[in-house]
């Protein structure tokens, strides 16, 4: 008989936390999760996929174009309502939650709708009652960002885009990363204004930088403004909406602007730093191979602990975490050649290294094409795509995969398993091309342009 009321307590009923209590749960733990939000998480429902849903509404304006190149008229120029897409949005948001609230449910786990904090190395404080775990499981993920400047609190975050309930003529957008560039997209595809601000000299910091200037070129001619090596130095509300002051006296008026800065783990108020745990500078919990933190007894996963902030990367963590312990199968996450995709407007899939890091292990060959999807040509819409390869001149092994337009995601899934399998050049030129795709030119590259 267990000295505890628990064997284990997740604090965060995100991907991550819901993944580690299910499979925690059975193998007969006796497993409870707190969650103060919603269940669900960032991903769930503040993040990909009610993002994922606006991007999909916002693409709507350009097939409406396209349409027209194939024979069909459209009688009356279309119409969009933003109240109607959100409230479309939410009822898939409480459909999915449901969903995560039956899967703990029917694994046997007990589910809080409370915070939770620790006060011991074996007790988890929730509505003012004390309750202990064997063990437990920080899985809080993250925040967004937004820099200590004046007039800060008059900027919407990424989690505001789907509460607001008017949708901006004009916005404003700060930041250069995915979440930045995606709402970018999205409100422009959906008819806002839109201008994005970005203190480097290119958007998409971290990626390849052919993919960087090819998704900027785009978007740009999509429509969006993008004011590069450019920082804002003040918010202010106005009565017509907000002004921003940049670099170098100048101002600039919008109905909104949206800060997509960055995100900073939730640890802070966990009472995480009482028990002596390692944090790092931006909060971050330091654990180790196994999501253990330096008391043994607590572990984190997901995003609060800062390793790679993606949603399937916290459900391995979790999973990975439950299997060690409770399966007495010692397992840790695998980081190496993760498949990526952004949502931007055109789409980045993306797996392995870029050409800069690829250079840093020897000599490489590089194979890059950029066409006109077969369905745009018709259409009479100039978008381009991109395929690149970056391929070991010395083993032929494929280091990297880069693939920007209509269905980057879809495709990078699948070259992800090949990459992650040790797939060579050789192989994928004797792979036959599926025709007329334009997948087909990642199997048709001969002759490296680098």
């Amino acid at each position: 008989m267990s000295d505890f009321d628990f064997d284990l307590f997740v604090i965060g009923g995100g991907s991550g936390g819901v993944r580690a209590a299910r499979v925690a749960a059975e193998a007969g733990a006796k497993v409870a999760i707190a969650e103060e939000y919603r269940y669900g998480g960032t991903c769930v429902i503040r993040g990909c996929v009610p993002k994922k849903l606006m991007v999909y509404a916002s693409k709507f304006s350009e097939e409406f174009h396209d349409a027209e190149g194939y024979g069909w008229e459209v009688a009356e120029p279309p119409r969009f309502d933003w109240l109607k897409l959100q409230k479309g949005i939410h009822k898939e948001l409480d459909r999915l939650e449901q969903i995560y609230r039956r899967n703990l449910a029917n694994a046997g786990a007990r589910t809080f709708d409370a915070r939770a904090t620790v006060t011991g190395p074996n007790e988890v404080t929730i509505d003012g009652q004390s309750v202990t775990a064997e063990r437990i499981l920080v899985a809080t993920g993250a925040r967004p960002f937004i820099p200590d400047i004046p007039g800060k609190e008059h900027a919407l975050t990424s989690n505001d885009m789907f509460l607001i309930e008017h949708q901006p003529e004009r916005l404003a957008i700060v930041g250069g990363g995915y979440i930045a560039c995606e709402f970018a997209g999205i409100m422009n595809g959906l008819g806002t204004k839109v201008d994005l601000f970005y203190r480097s000299e290119q958007i998409l910091r971290g990626f390849d930088r052919e993919v960087r200037d090819h998704v900027a070129h785009e978007m740009e001619k999509k429509g969006i403004t993008i004011h590069t090596n450019c920082d804002v130095e003040e918010v202010e509300r106005t009565n017509e909406g907000v002004k921003l002051h940049l670099e170098g006296d100048m101002t600039m008026e919008f109905d909104e602007v949206l800060y997509a800065t960055g995100r900073d783990p939730n640890s802070y108020g966990l009472g995480l730093e009482a028990l002596d745990i390692e944090l790092s500078h931006n909060g971050a919990i330091a654990v180790n191979e196994f999501s253990q933190t330096s008391v043994p007894s607590i572990y984190a996963v997901g995003d609060v602990t800062d390793r790679l902030a993606l949603t399937p990367v916290a459900i391995r963590e979790g999973q990975a975490f439950a299997r060690t312990v409770y399966h007495d199968n010692p397992t840790q996450p695998d980081y190496d050649l993760v498949p990526t995709a952004v949502f931007t407007q055109p789409e980045i899939g993306q797996v392995g290294m870029t050409e800069d890091q690829a250079r840093n292990t020897g000599p490489i060959d590089v194979y890059c094409t950029t066409f006109r999807s077969m369905a745009h040509v018709i259409a009479g819409r100039e978008e381009r795509m991109l395929m690149k390869l970056i391929v070991s001149r010395d083993t032929d092994k494929v280091l990297g995969c880069h693939i920007v337009g209509e269905a980057a995601g879809e495709m990078i899934q699948m070259a992800g398993v090949a990459i992650k399998m040790g797939a060579t050049k050789a192989d994928f030129d004797r792979t036959v091309a599926v025709h007329p795709t334009a997948a087909e030119e990642l199997v048709t590259l001969k002759k490296p342009i680098r």
